[in-house]
């Protein structure tokens, strides 16, 4: 599908809800007949191209954003990525409560980050969103500061729809039991590992709404990272003797 030419300013324009939509409903094969093996792999090969471009974007993005992208630890998110092959395998009978709900942890700071990365990236277009912006103590709150919660309700009005928004409140809920000592439904083994190929439909789905100078940027989760910065590495050189 052709991406849309974007300039990142405060007059961007998003791609919008129902195109990148269509793109996560395009691709094949088909997220139930994936090895769920599989599926982190792609999920680390896109959280790895999202931080090679992203952590070194001055010169795309504007220069707020980018200052702000660079100090943000977008290899944590590389991290967590490859933390969720821990909870793969079915647990005991008597790790299971414990085991899902760090497993819930893990899957629900990679869904916070990764929103938190789309509103960085459009920085200036969240600022001026006078509507919408979050403020506390009178400051527009920065992206990296908002809590899960504060995501998800500017999400639900300014990004996604409702089947999206339900999806981040399960998750949401998941997470928080973390906190434990009251009592929160932590669901089964098989659900958990199926929130773990809807989240690479998320990540699939906001990598398709960011900007590229050109495709060639463009992480992609067929693709190994290292071969993703080569290719850059060459593209840039070639520029320089022009």
């Amino acid at each position: 599908m052709k991406r849309s030419k974007i300039t990142i300013t405060e007059k961007t324009t998003i791609i919008n809800h129902e195109s990148a939509q269509k793109h996560v409903n395009s691709i094949k094969p088909a997220l139930s007949k994936m090895p769920i093996a599989n599926v982190i792999d792609r999920i680390i090969r896109i959280n790895e191209g999202l931080r090679i471009f992203w952590s070194s974007s001055q010169g795309w993005a504007s220069i707020k954003a980018a200052k702000l992208l660079s100090i943000s630890r977008l290899d944590w998110q590389v991290s967590l990525s490859q933390c969720l092959r821990l909870w793969i395998e079915k647990p005991s009978v008597q790790y299971h409560d414990g085991y899902l709900i760090l497993g819930w942890s893990n899957l629900g700071t990679l869904v916070e980050g990764t929103m938190k990365l789309f509103l960085s990236v459009y920085y200036e277009t969240y600022r001026n969103d006078k509507e919408f912006q979050i403020i506390r103590q009178n400051k527009v709150q920065e992206p990296d500061a908002l809590k899960f919660e504060m995501l998800r309700q500017y999400f639900k009005k300014r990004i996604w729809d409702a089947s999206w928004d339900k999806w981040i409140r399960c998750i949401q809920k998941r997470r928080n039991a973390i906190h434990a000592y009251k009592n929160r439904a932590i669901g089964t083994h098989d659900e958990f590992l199926e929130n773990i190929r809807s989240y690479l439909n998320l990540i699939r789905y906001i990598n398709f709404r960011l900007p590229y100078p050109d495709d060639i940027y463009v992480p992609k989760e067929t693709e190994d990272h290292i071969t993703i910065e080569t290719k850059i590495i060459i593209k840039n050189a070639d520029k320089s003797k022009k």
